[in-house]
């Protein structure tokens, strides 16, 4: 007789903690307006600049970055718990070295021997979350008990004040930082859901190219840079104003809550109409969706665990509180969003 006994439940994770880093000092609008070649451009929504941003050194890498992060982690939580860490995930917007990532060297930096080591890269501006998936996922159905999730972004001080490129309408939007997380198989801070969802009729709608027939990798004339067309922008903003408060609501509709009343939405910071836009779908007000976007600028994957770290360390989140996360990412080809009852270190 076939059995039809439930599966047994999966174990409960926990985001125990997030800490972040931003680099140097920050760096005001007007390095760019001395360079500024569009001023149609510009004024689109898309391209608004923030007031400040922080850059990466250009002798500044990925694993610095990462390292400078993780270090008030060790400080609250004991150097052996990172060094003990069971599940190394890293996302970074610039290899440092193009083929080899980032992981194994975080791991040699950090004193760490971990079972499973990836380096993602389709995340986007929602590596945080995809993150935390993979992460709950192996620590859900191994021996594993403990992961460590990094994303950087460091493109804004290598590539966006490049000589042909700083004079983009662009180029003033980009903050470079880091963002991380500690995730351990406990109920202290439980992951309540997540769901991602992959657009793949989306991918090819932003352009990564030289300005020239030149590839990336080849010398000559060009300098590299993130593009799209204007009328491809209007599609982008269209996509993202829809799939970040969808994924959310996913979300709330699974955990049983409603969108409105989640404590804290905490979403990429791309810019700041779409930020207006997306609690304004949640019916939430603006102070219950933290905006980093004026002090650092957007910072693609580190958005959300660096605005999320400012948060916590301002006090402003309550342990036992609803905390969503929401982001999309590059032009729409992927989105996720995760709901966290609240209960990290500060």
């Amino acid at each position: 007789m076939e059995s039809t006994a439930p599966a047994p439940a999966l174990p409960p994770v926990s985001l125990v903690d997030v800490a972040s880093y931003l680099p140097g000092d920050p760096v005001g609008t007007e390095y760019f307006t001395q360079f500024s070649r569009s001023e149609r451009m510009a004024k689109n929504v898309m391209f608004r600049a923030p007031k400040a941003r922080h850059h990466a050194g250009r002798d500044e890498t990925a694993v610095d970055m990462v390292e400078q992060a993780v270090a008030p982690l060790a400080e609250r939580h004991g150097a052996q718990t990172i060094s003990n860490i069971d599940v190394l995930i890293t996302h970074t917007q610039l290899p440092t070295n193009p083929v080899l990532g980032a992981g194994p060297e975080v791991a040699r930096r950090l004193g760490m021997r971990p079972g499973w080591v990836f380096d993602v890269h389709n995340g986007g501006c929602a590596a945080f979350v995809h993150m935390m998936s993979l992460a709950r996922m192996i620590l859900q159905t191994t021996d594993a008990r403990s992961a460590l999730i990094a994303t950087v972004q460091n493109t804004a001080g290598p590539v966006f004040t490049q000589s042909e490129i700083r004079g983009l309408a662009q180029a003033p939007v980009p903050g470079d930082g880091c963002g991380v997380g500690l995730l351990l198989k406990n109920d202290s801070a439980p992951i309540l859901d997540i769901e991602a969802r992959t657009y793949p009729e989306f991918a090819g709608d932003m352009d990564f190219s030289t300005g020239s027939d030149r590839k990336y990798w080849e010398p000559g004339e060009g300098q590299g840079c993130v593009s799209f067309s204007e009328s491809r922008i209007t599609k982008v903003f269209a996509r993202g104003n829809r799939l970040v408060p969808e994924v959310a609501l996913a979300v709330c509709e699974r955990i049983g809550v409603k969108g409105r009343d989640i404590d804290t939405f905490v979403t990429n910071q791309p810019n700041r109409l779409f930020l207006r836009n997306w609690h304004d779908a949640l019916e939430l007000p603006a102070e219950r969706h933290p905006d980093t976007f004026d002090r650092c600028g957007n910072l693609f994957g580190a958005g959300i665990p660096v605005t999320l770290d400012a948060e916590n360390r301002a006090g402003r989140l309550r342990n036992g509180s609803v905390v969503l996360l929401s982001a999309f990412a590059h032009a729409g080809d992927f989105a996720a969003a995760a709901a966290v009852r609240w209960g990290a270190a500060r």
